[in-house]
């Protein structure tokens, strides 16, 4: 299959577990999907046994997936979904052919050093692609399992682009739901990473339920405060890529992000997780980044400050005990 036999075929930039459920969704009318993966042998193993077992061992892929390792495959096509790690994505981008096209950002993350949204990111290595945002509630092997599925499309240029983006990425099990606020689908889906560690902490140190719906509460007010700031929606982050999307990765083991703060609760060190993980738990690399731009702009985030702490080395149980030990005050008061 070449780019150009199919003006309907779709790329998939990222054969990790979220890139892969993605392009077999896609896949599954039929559908041509060209999926780009860094290792040969993951790309061999696609193409030859419909199979990606580093990341997502348990979807059979369908055939109608080609798996590559040449950016220039992704010439000629009109709409591309980068899945490629937060902290990667610019320098994957740079080498993508430039060209007009749409271009989906599915990464959930705030660029380190920079403390650039995707959608910056995106921007400034391809100028000439016009922008969406596909975020919310999705566990990948959820997704690839053909299991119901309903998520945000913010489109950057409106309902144009919502129209011709949406009859490619809509299927009957994975229904996507319109948004013009790029912003606000960005901040939900980089903040929940962030929460669903402390909810992981939480659960590590074994605090009980009533703690976690606490935690998941104020961590939203936390999340609208960052976001109100930054011009995103109030009800963009009360949808699907803000409060869905916290509640699913709250709540379960199935989530990267959770995983991490659960072992981080029960005394592991976070440099050794972080070095002994195949997968990318992006919370870990947005935490700093998100902390240092709430003190920047004076917006009061404890939660998301307790989680950095951790992750330096901090000692949960004490951290927990600091976030106890705040200072009493109104519900929707808002904090000095």
């Amino acid at each position: 299959m070449t780019t150009a036999e199919n003006g309907s075929v779709v790329g998939v930039l990222g054969a990790g577990a979220w890139g892969t459920a993605l392009a077999q969704m896609l896949a599954s009318d039929g559908r041509d999907v060209i999926i780009w993966a860094l290792e040969k042998d993951l790309v061999d193993e696609i193409n030859r046994d419909h199979r990606n077992t580093l990341y997502l061992p348990s979807a059979e892929l369908s055939a109608s997936i080609h798996a590559t390792n040449s950016l220039d495959e992704f010439v000629a096509l009109d709409t591309i979904l980068a899945v490629t790690p937060a902290q990667h994505l610019g320098s994957v981008l740079a080498g993508l052919p430039s060209g007009p096209r749409d271009l989906v950002l599915c990464s959930k993350g705030i660029e380190a050093g920079s403390g650039r949204l995707m959608n910056d990111v995106a921007k400034d290595a391809l100028p000439e692609s016009a922008i969406a945002v596909l975020s919310g509630p999705t566990f990948a092997h959820e997704v690839a399992d053909g299991l119901p599925t309903a998520v945000t499309l913010a489109c950057s240029e409106g309902r144009d682009q919502w129209a011709r983006l949406s009859p490619h990425i809509a299927r009957p099990a994975f229904r996507p739901y319109y948004s013009d606020d790029v912003t606000g689908a960005e901040i939900g889906g980089s903040i929940k990473n962030v929460l669903a560690i402390a909810c992981g902490v939480v659960d590590g140190l074994k605090l009980g339920q009533n703690a976690r719906a606490a935690l998941i509460a104020r961590g939203y007010a936390e999340m609208l405060r960052f976001g109100e700031t930054m011009g995103a929606r109030a009800e963009t982050l009360a949808g699907l890529c803000g409060l869905g999307d916290l509640v699913l990765t709250c709540s379960s083991t199935s989530s990267r992000n959770f995983s991490l703060g659960k072992a981080l609760g029960e005394g592991n060190s976070a440099a050794e997780l972080m070095a002994d993980r195949r997968t990318v738990a992006e919370g870990a690399h947005t935490a700093p980044v998100l902390d240092q731009l709430a003190q920047e702009r004076g917006i009061t985030m404890p939660i998301v400050t307790a989680v950095n702490a951790i992750l330096k080395g901090a000692d949960p149980a004490s951290v927990v005990a600091e976030l106890l030990a705040r200072p009493l005050r109104a519900e929707q008061e808002q904090p000095g």
